[in-house]
């Protein structure tokens, strides 16, 4: 029998608010255990919570950029459950009315573009965390996390491989990460997924019994997770056996997945609206000032690089793979201020995506902390274009601009890089080399084409590649074919 695997994800993205969704408490990562708990966080008698407008704002403009509904009107409510790093004895989420119901993620899986569904996007708070690694024979609680702001985003079960689920939850944390909502740092712990799989005999339109797999922290460890569970699934339902609905952890030690406990349907958890918070209400207002504040979104901007520009759609969808990105793109181009932008466009995409994206891997550094800046980069980008430099020298000067030996400019000078356009310069280099390579000249008149590109090769090697590449073609192939 051939089987089809089902993947829905639940993301909880950690809004990067500076403090927490009910308290005042701070927010950053890092402080000493239950430093950043205040009264309200702790669940201390008498408190009461109070929203955070900032993380409604954030909650907003995820919805503008999925394309959903932002419901104008939506209720908090007590989720009950007992954990101990729960002092409360329940989480405040929503649950009937989310802020955000509907909207789409797209994004491709190879040649293919996929269209994943979201149910909703809802907000809620985290809770603390249980310590295991520091004790003997017991456990710590830190409750510094505890009401710190999440958005759940919760898409439908459209995805059909453990790969598209990974170029989703990429896609997804591009996104966040765009439009300035969350940090997107999965070490952290500030992006994290849920992943409820199932399988289903080939063909079926009914749902096989799902289980979920909670806290993948890792692209890696999400596909890895649901590549076991559903060959897992499939070796049961083989046997004969069942598939019971249950949580589950991924153990990356082993590459497993392995039982926390059955699952718990909406109703076990007593979802009821949240008595000390009142509804929260979106008006138009406040929807148009978010949007006028919303920045040009992936899709848009990557329409823009390919119909203004003439960028290919692969160059463009690199380029807007993130923010970074983008911004560091339009920041040379700014800076080149060519006479045909497309000529200087393609060149640029070009230099991103290869050299200083490979020097970037090679250094395990981000964009963000590259040695080369945006004008560093324009400036060779103007030489190369103004043939000051070919492409070979060009890479040298770039291996200056990354150790931080000046401008393009200024390393061009110290290490005499300039290219040699001088028509006479090169004449004299053609006639020395076609002079002392007689064998190789007879060779090309009598159809070898590889001879040309030995000479070729002489000349250049003369000139310590400076010479200009086109002009020697030009007349060295002038010269031979006139002799």
């Amino acid at each position: 029998m051939n089987w089809e695997i089902v993947i829905g994800l639940e993301t909880h993205a950690q809004l990067s608010t500076k403090s927490k969704i009910f308290s005042g408490a701070a927010t950053a990562f890092g402080a000493p255990p239950n430093t950043q708990a205040s009264a309200v966080d702790v669940a201390l008698p008498g408190v009461l919570p109070v929203l955070n407008v900032g993380a409604v704002e954030k909650a907003i403009r995820f919805g503008i950029a999925v394309d959903a509904t932002i419901n104008r009107r939506s209720i908090f409510a007590r989720k009950n459950y007992f954990y101990p790093d729960l002092p409360k004895g329940y989480q405040i989420s929503q649950f009937e009315i989310p802020v955000v119901s509907g909207g789409r993620v797209v994004f491709r899986v190879g040649d293919e573009e996929k269209t994943v569904r979201l149910t909703r996007a809802h907000l809620e708070e985290d809770a603390g965390k249980s310590l295991h690694e520091d004790f003997h024979g017991m456990s710590g609680i830190d409750l510094n996390r505890a009401g710190t702001p999440l958005l759940e985003i919760v898409s439908e079960p459209d995805m059909r491989s453990a790969e598209e689920a990974v170029a989703y939850a990429k896609t997804l944390h591009a996104l966040v990460r765009w439009i300035e909502i969350c940090d997107g740092n999965m070490q952290e712990g500030s992006f994290r997924c849920d992943a409820n799989v199932s399988v289903r005999p080939e063909g079926s339109a009914q749902l096989g019994t799902r289980r979920e797999i909670k806290n993948l922290n890792s692209f890696r460890f999400l596909q890895q997770a649901i590549e076991y569970e559903a060959n897992w699934q499939i070796e049961q339902l083989e046997e004969g056996n069942s598939i019971e609905q249950a949580t589950v952890l991924f153990d990356p030690d082993n590459g497993q997945t392995r039982l926390m406990r059955t699952k718990e349907e909406a109703h076990d958890y007593r979802y009821f609206p949240d008595p000390d918070l009142l509804p929260l209400a979106i008006d138009e207002a406040w929807l148009e000032r978010t949007r006028a504040h919303m920045p040009e979104l992936p899709a848009a901007r990557q329409s823009r690089f390919q119909s203004e520009l003439a960028l290919s759609e692969q160059d463009a969808a690199s380029l807007v793979s993130d923010r970074d990105t983008a911004d560091y793109f339009d920041a040379v181009l700014e800076a080149v201020d060519p006479d045909d932008s497309k000529a200087a466009a393609k060149l640029i995409a070009n230099w991103i995506n290869g050299e200083l994206a490979a020097a970037l891997n090679r250094a395990e550094l981000d964009l963000t902390d590259s040695p080369v800046q945006a004008t560093a980069l324009a400036g060779l980008i103007t030489r190369i274009m103004d043939k000051t430099l070919s492409s070979k020298l060009a890479r040298e000067v770039f291996d200056g601009l990354w150790n931080g030996e000046g401008s393009a400019d200024e390393i061009i000078e110290k290490r005499g890089l300039k290219q040699i356009s001088d028509s006479g310069a090169i004449e004299k280099l053609v006639d020395e080399v076609i002079a002392a390579n007689q064998q190789q000249v007879a060779d090309y008149r009598g159809g070898k084409q590889k001879a040309f590109n030995s000479l070729v090769g002489q000349v250049m090697k003369a000139s310590k590649g400076k010479a200009n590449p086109a002009q020697v073609n030009e007349i060295l192939k002038g010269k031979l074919d006139s002799g």
